[in-house]
């Protein structure tokens, strides 16, 4: 049976010679109805609270749950980043190594070319060199033929001048001077 604190407060007896004191039964009717009320009331809030702490707790439970999600997705995509951060590592690796590479080869091929440039012009260097010496030595025979020459000539204008036994030693002389002028002897 459900009493209500109401029930408790208009609750009548009835009256019968040595019964319980009248004012007794009421105030303790009226106490109890008190602390009924109370109770109920104590009750209800209590319901309220538990309602609005299972509310905060689903509410939380959520949260978990997104956090968690957020985390997973998070975790995931942090994964998917690393790895595609390492693939692109390993490209850029790649690609810096095969442009090394290339650069390396065609540096290689440069320094090959100079190298060639290098021993085509020591070589004509020693050409240009050999034919300066051929020149100055050819410059030198003639400078050496010429003043024979004039000195020659000078004698035989000595000899114009000297007795007729200087003439036969010029004679016996002439066959060397073809020989002098080719530059034999």
């Amino acid at each position: 049976m459900n009493v209500s604190p109401l029930d408790l407060r208009q609750q009548r007896f009835r009256t019968s010679w040595r019964g319980f004191d009248k004012i007794e039964v009421t105030s303790f009717l009226t106490a109890v109805a008190e602390d009924y009320e109370e109770a109920l009331r104590e009750t209800d809030r209590l319901r309220q609270d538990l309602a609005r702490m299972e509310a905060v707790l689903d509410e939380h439970r959520q949260h978990e749950r997104n956090l968690r999600n957020t985390l997973l997705t998070a975790q995931k995509l942090s994964e998917g980043i690393r790895e595609n951060a390492e693939q692109e590592a390993r490209r850029i690796v790649c690609e810096a190594e095969g442009r090394s590479a290339f650069l390396l080869e065609r540096t290689q091929a440069r320094l090959e070319d100079v190298q060639r440039e290098i021993d085509g012009l020591k070589l004509k260097r020693r050409g240009v060199e050999t034919s300066i010496e051929a020149t100055i030595q050819t410059l030198r025979n003639t400078l050496e033929f010429v003043r024979e020459q004039e000195a020659r000539e000078r004698e035989d204008k000595i000899l114009l001048h000297r007795p007729r036994h200087a003439e036969i030693a010029a004679d016996e002389r002439a066959p060397e001077e073809p020989r002098r002028a080719q530059g034999l002897l």
